[in-house]
């Protein structure tokens, strides 16, 4: 279906919006990459409607070039997804995800219970989301930064799933281990390490995409899913 417009404090952006044939269903707030709302993201909000869920993506950097979609195909695409990425303000993206939640929980046909999920930079801020809102339940994928926030680990009160590629340049094997120590006292966050994978295992046709590892993060998601959000 076509993007939808949604309204926050500073202005207007869109969002892409998957929808279950049922119509109704609980509410999934997807997270991008760097890469914007591209067609990746938009195969995992419609397998997300596909198991019955609504599923909203929203466009986080509409402040700098609203609708930008890249792929991970060439070193241009690259650079410009790095450069949007090195600009983006972070509490503004969770500002922006906070009315996404908030549009998606009172959207028609949602149950009201909304859980996110996000990769990469998404991966990261669902960890900001599951820390700094009222999300139901979070799976995060590859995120990058975490380390950095993990004094705000006490703020998670619904259950977060974390899901980390072993062989991760982006968060080499130290920043793992810190990340894993710093949020061992909470018992709502659940860590799945994936031995031998790179990161972005989970990206669709990506260069490090592994179809058994992607499945199995998926179906540890899904489960997370139907024990909070039904």
């Amino acid at each position: 279906m076509p993007d939808i417009s949604i309204t926050g404090p500073d202005g207007t952006f869109s969002a892409y919006l998957a929808v279950p044939q049922s119509g109704s269903g609980a509410g999934v707030l997807m997270i991008q990459e760097i890469f914007g709302v591209n067609q990746d993201m938009r195969d995992h909000c419609d397998a997300r409607a596909a198991e019955g869920y609504i599923a909203l993506c929203p466009d986080l950097f509409w402040r700098q070039k609203p609708g930008i979609q890249l792929t991970d195909q060439s070193e241009e695409e690259w650079a410009q997804a790095v450069a949007l990425y090195q600009a983006l303000d972070y509490a503004k993206a969770v500002e922006d995800l906070k009315t996404s939640l908030g549009y998606l929980r009172n959207l028609e046909g949602c149950t009201g219970k909304v859980g996110a999920m996000g990769f990469c930079l998404g991966g990261y801020l669902t960890y900001l989301m599951a820390t700094r809102s009222d999300t139901d339940c979070n799976a995060g994928y590859y995120g990058v930064g975490i380390d950095t926030r993990l004094n705000e680990q006490d703020q998670i009160t619904s259950p977060t799933l974390l899901h980390i590629a072993e062989e991760d340049k982006f968060v080499p094997p130290p920043t793992q281990a810190l990340i894993k120590e710093g949020l061992a006292g909470n018992a709502q966050v659940i860590i799945h390490s994936y031995p031998g994978m790179d990161h972005a295992f989970a990206r669709h046709g990506g260069t490090h995409f592994d179809a058994d590892a992607a499945r199995l993060a998926n179906e540890r998601t899904a489960a997370l899913f139907r024990a909070n959000l039904g």
